[in-house]
């Protein structure tokens, strides 16, 4: 163990009583940008409670991968649970690893291959159903067609449209208002404010919808394959027994939220960022020429889409969740600075993707960066959009499948051009989501 060598430094900008939580709320990206100006390891406030954020790609695997056992899901998670509950993304230790098991068969390659008929011919009804010279709603069609294709593939037909309906209404409501309630004061919870007002009855309602779907899904008894029917089916190795409803909800509930959420948030970023840039929009309708010659694109297609494939690992570094909170369960040394029990550590996928000995010029969109060679030399840690070690993201590879597949299914027939006078920039939720995205649909 490396010895101890005193406290993290502060970073610059706290304010008495509120810490960081000023900064985080109102520029959380320039704050995260600049904190490894200060240090290997530094100190954040949210409001009183100090949180040691990790700021190089070796520390960021120490935490994630070699010392993850020394650390349970954060304070962030913990506020996350009226969305999530006990979900993968918010549980700790045997319960997070006894899910995990179930889950992950479900996104096996076998499956994913079988998931994309879905995804190809989803993408392919939307770029149908568009017409010369229209204006769409880019952000929130994508987020719309993600949606619908984890009903048909995830949970085959099992939540029906009217469950779906009421979860593109209710989760993009809790998304908005989840990361400032990451960020702030417990307190800030309980005031009867309108953002808590509109969270709660949110979460009141998808608990009352997605159960009922749950209990109709294990009354009706069929194997689908798909997720639903497996959690529905699966056992304990150890005692054989399933899933309870409470439990199989909350995975249903924190795969469509953080699963649809950030892939339909790629897919946004994709046609805005390639419309910003001819030359790389050029070399992407050019592959797609090549491989495609004007035919919907399909999972066999991935391996022949480089490009293609470049430009969503580009997208995803400048648009991953900005912050991965844990705790730390006894006391540890990371970085050389000792951190306490109970103490919140962090580490930035912000922090990571933005360094410039790893990614020169960073604010430049360049897909580039991600041929074989260069993206091989990159440290561990330096680009971990998806988490690392035991909790990476079970569903990383279907939602980079599904960002291909569409982008160039949609990209084979039309070019997505920006809105004259509409700027576009990335707003505070639980993802980097565009604020606003209307584009004009161009024959090509």
């Amino acid at each position: 163990m490396t010895a101890a060598r005193g406290l993290a430094p502060i970073v610059p900008g706290r304010w008495p009583l509120l810490g960081h939580t000023v900064s985080l709320l109102r520029d959380p990206l320039r704050l995260l940008t600049s904190v490894r100006e200060h240090g290997e390891v530094v100190r954040l406030f949210l409001g009183p409670m100090p949180v040691y954020l990790a700021t190089t790609p070796e520390l960021a695997w120490q935490l994630l991968v070699t010392d993850a056992a020394k650390y349970d899901k954060g304070i962030a998670f913990d506020k996350m649970r009226p969305l999530f509950g006990d979900g993968l993304a918010t549980s700790n230790g045997e319960v997070n690893q006894r899910h995990r098991r179930m889950v992950m068969p479900a996104f096996h390659q076998d499956r994913i291959a079988r998931y994309a008929r879905t995804i190809t011919r989803l993408a392919t009804e939307l770029a149908d159903g568009w017409q010369p010279d229209e204006v769409v709603a880019v952000d929130e069609r994508m987020q719309d067609l993600v949606l619908s294709v984890a009903g048909q593939t995830l949970f085959a037909t099992a939540l029906g449209p009217d469950v779906l309906a009421e979860i593109q209404r209710s989760i993009p409501i809790m998304l908005d208002t989840v990361l400032v309630r990451a960020f702030s004061p417990r307190v800030v919870e309980r005031l009867p404010i309108p953002a808590n007002r509109r969270f709660d009855r949110a979460a009141a309602r998808l608990r009352q919808v997605i159960p009922a779907a749950i209990v109709a899904a294990r009354a009706d008894e069929q194997d689908r394959g798909d997720l639903l029917s497996m959690l529905l089916a699966a056992r304990d190795e150890d005692t054989g027994e399933g899933l309870t409803d409470t439990e199989i909800h909350d995975e249903v509930i924190t795969l469509l939220t953080t699963g649809a959420e950030t892939t339909a948030v790629a897919l946004a970023w994709f046609f805005h960022e390639i419309a910003q840039r001819r030359e790389i929009e050029r070399r992407f309708h050019a592959e797609l020429d090549r491989v495609l010659a004007g035919r919907p694109a399909g999972y066999d297609d991935l391996p022949r889409l480089v490009y293609t494939r470049q430009i969503l690992s580009e997208v995803v570094r400048r648009s991953s969740p900005l912050i991965l909170m844990r705790r730390a369960r006894t006391d540890v040394v990371l970085g050389g600075v000792p951190i306490p029990a109970g103490a919140e550590v962090a580490v930035s996928q912000h922090t990571l993707h933005q360094d410039p000995r790893w990614f020169p010029d960073p604010a430049r969109f360049d897909p580039d960066r991600w041929t074989a060679d260069r993206a091989a030399a990159l440290p561990r840690g330096a680009y971990i959009p998806f988490g690392a070690g035991a909790r990476y993201c079970p569903g990383a590879t279907l939602a980079q499948a599904e960002v291909a597949i569409v982008a160039a299914t949609i990209g084979a027939r039309w070019r997505l051009t920006p809105v004259p006078g509409i700027h576009v920039h990335a707003k505070l939720a639980a993802t980097m989501q565009p604020n606003q995205l209307p584009m004009i649909v161009t024959s090509r």
